[in-house]
Formats: structure tokens, C-alpha cells, sequence
């Protein structure tokens, strides 16, 4: 490998160098991400073939080689691996003797920027959200503790039984308040790592919200296989999949046609939190709901904020908890017609 190849490979834009014919010549690391395929099987397809989607875009590539003018588009859109991505895109023709022989592209993926800034917004307001319950677990655990050695000391005075039975039940809920508090704290066990199929356990908990919602709602597979074993505790995994699928059923549980598909995806190259990982699993959670509110999309990993009457609203931060242990974040997506839960999970690297 060259040292300009190395350059090239190293850099997050997507480089792509097309031939006059705009058959793709050269692709970087980058822009096999981008594109969802290796250099070897990109190499020799059309620009027409990569970016079918977009007459305007390959127009603009054969006026910039046969006037050898460089152009700029910014916020473009173009469909590629069957959605749409909102990219910047600089396109220089290289000139030999006068005539463009070749065209070199950069293409810089806009909304995975907005998708950094968002997972920084998310990292911290856990960390803003953690602060936050531990000094106020704090603040109410030392009255709580008095309050429950007043009611034992109380009941080991009284002779009257009936008088008993309240000091009993001001113990039982200072227990209760007390195991509230821990569970707003999250997990505080070391995770019991081993090495598993990922997908095994997204069967086990498919299997299981199968099992309670009968047929009243489908669960879908759409597993890569290609995804390595996880280094991680499994069934800490198991209950932050088993929270959101049953979230998801919940939220469905009242639509005809009810549908979860539970999809997983290998992804490369992948910055979480400063930190570049070779390797991620993206395990999607896809509901076909009426989607969540507006104004609790931004909210809804803080502790007690909840749409449902009856929720907690503790699971999804203990579960974005759970997954920062692993260097991973848990993201959403929600309109009226889908909502997705997307938790992404370093392979091989986690927890280092």
C-alpha cells in the first residue's frame, strides 16, 4: 500500500476517482462504507449504476469532465443501500493535456454528522442524568434509612398487633422506595462477560414476547449472520432487547397488523463517543406504531419520563446505561407511521 493510499483509507470523506466512461477507477475505506460493498466488486461499475437514483447528479459529472469545470453540491440527497443520505459533494475533474481524464468525488455524508451530534446530546444527558439521581438517591436514602430503624424500634415497643402492622408497612415501603432508587441508579453488578451469539439471544427474547402477545402481533427476523460473537453480559443484553421489544408490543398492542421486526446489521469504521471501532453490531427495533410524542423523543432516556400511564419510565435509561458499559449507545427514530430503536454494540473491543 502507498503512503497516498494509506492518507486516503485513513480519511472519513468517501474518495471516489471515476475514468472518463465514469467507471469507478478507485474507492477508499470510506466510501466502501458509504456504499455498503468492497472496493473489488465496486471497481469497474458506472456512476449511472451507484447513483441511479439521481439523473441530475450523473449530468452534472459528465458536464464537469467535457468542460473540465469542478463543481460543488451541497445537501444532496441520493439514494444508496436502499435509503436516502444527505451528502456534500465535491467533484475536481483531473486534467491531463488539457482534457479531463479522470474525476475525483468527496462525498461527506452530512446527516452522519448530525448523528454525532446527537449521540454527543445523548451521552450527555445520561451523564447529566446519572449525576443527577445519585444525589438525589443520596439525599433520600439517609432519611429513609431512619425513617425504616424509627418504624423497627416503634414496632418492638408496641404490644397492640393491629399498631404493628402500620410500623410493617412503613418498613415495607421504605424497602420499596429504596429498591425504586437503585433500579433509577441502574446496573451496579460487574457484568458477567462471555462469549455469545448475538442472535440467540434476540431469538430467546422474540420467543418470549411471542409467547405474551400470541398472535395478535408479528415478530419479523432480519439477522446478518456475518456478525462475530459478542464479548458481553448476556443477559444484561437479554433485558435491555427484552425492555424495547416489549415497549414496542406495548405501543402496537391495540393496532390490526401489528408488526416488530427485529433486524441486525454489521457496521464498519464506526465512531461512538470519540472513539473509532472496527467493527459494531446495530441491532434494530422496528415498530409499526402510531410512533412516539414530539416533545418526549428528546426526554425519553431520563428516568420517569414515560407516554404510558402505567410505565415507569426507568427501563430505557437503564437500558442506555447498560449499553454504555459496552462503549455501544441506544438511539430513536419516530414518526407516525415507525418508530426504531437502534442500539449499537462495539465487536471484539467492547468494555476495553
Amino acid at each position: 500500500m502507498t503512503v497516498q493510499n494509506k492518507i486516503l483509507d485513513n480519511l472519513t470523506v468517501a474518495i471516489l476517482l471515476f475514468n472518463a466512461n465514469l467507471k469507478l477507477t478507485y474507492i477508499n475505506i470510506a466510501g466502501e462504507i458509504l456504499l455498503g460493498d468492497s472496493s473489488r466488486h465496486l471497481k469497474g461499475k458506472s456512476a449511472q449504476s451507484l447513483f441511479i437514483s439521481d439523473t441530475k447528479f450523473i449530468k452534472d459529472l459528465e458536464k464537469s469532465i467535457s468542460h473540465n469545470e469542478a463543481f460543488v453540491n451541497r445537501e444532496l440527497t441520493l439514494r444508496i443501500q436502499s435509503k436516502n443520505i444527505t451528502l456534500n459533494i465535491s467533484a475536481t475533474p483531473v486534467i491531463e493535456a488539457n482534457k479531463a481524464t479522470e474525476i475525483l468525488i468527496e462525498l461527506l455524508q452530512v446527516d452522519r454528522h448530525l448523528r454525532i451530534s446527537k449521540e454527543e446530546q445523548l451521552l450527555d444527558q445520561q451523564n447529566t442524568s446519572r449525576m443527577l439521581m445519585r444525589g438525589l438517591a443520596h439525599e433520600i436514602k439517609n432519611p429513609l434509612g431512619g425513617l425504616r430503624g424509627a418504624a423497627q424500634l416503634l414496632a418492638l415497643e408496641l404490644e397492640d398487633n393491629e399498631l404493628t402492622e402500620y410500623t410493617q408497612i412503613i418498613i415495607e415501603e421504605a424497602d420499596r422506595m429504596k429498591s425504586l432508587i437503585d433500579k433509577m441508579l441502574g446496573p451496579n453488578k460487574v457484568p458477567n462477560k462471555v462469549s455469545f451469539n448475538l442472535h440467540k439471544a434476540l431469538e430467546r427474547v422474540r420467543q418470549l414476547v411471542q409467547a405474551e402477545v400470541n398472535d395478535s402481533i408479528t415478530l419479523e427476523r432480519d439477522y446478518d449472520p456475518s456478525i462475530p460473537e459478542l464479548q458481553a453480559d448476556k443477559n444484561q443484553l437479554i433485558q435491555v432487547f427484552l425492555n424495547i421489544v416489549r415497549n414496542a408490543a406495548q405501543a402496537i398492542e391495540d393496532k390490526k397488523g401489528g408488526k416488530i421486526i427485529l433486524r441486525s446489521r454489521i457496521i464498519r469504521q464506526m465512531t461512538i463517543a470519540g472513539k473509532r471501532h472496527k467493527l459494531t453490531a446495530k441491532i434494530d427495533i422496528i415498530d409499526n406504531g402510531s410512533g412516539i410524542k414530539p416533545e418526549l423523543i428528546s426526554q425519553i432516556f431520563y428516568p420517569m419520563i414515560t407516554g404510558r400511564s402505567n410505565g415507569t419510565g426507568l427501563g430505557l435509561p437503564i437500558a442506555q446505561s447498560i449499553i454504555n458499559q459496552y462503549n455501544g449507545i441506544i438511539e430513536c427514530s419516530s414518526n407516525r407511521d415507525e418508530t426504531v430503536f437502534s442500539i449499537y454494540i462495539p465487536v471484539g473491543n467492547a468494555n476495553d
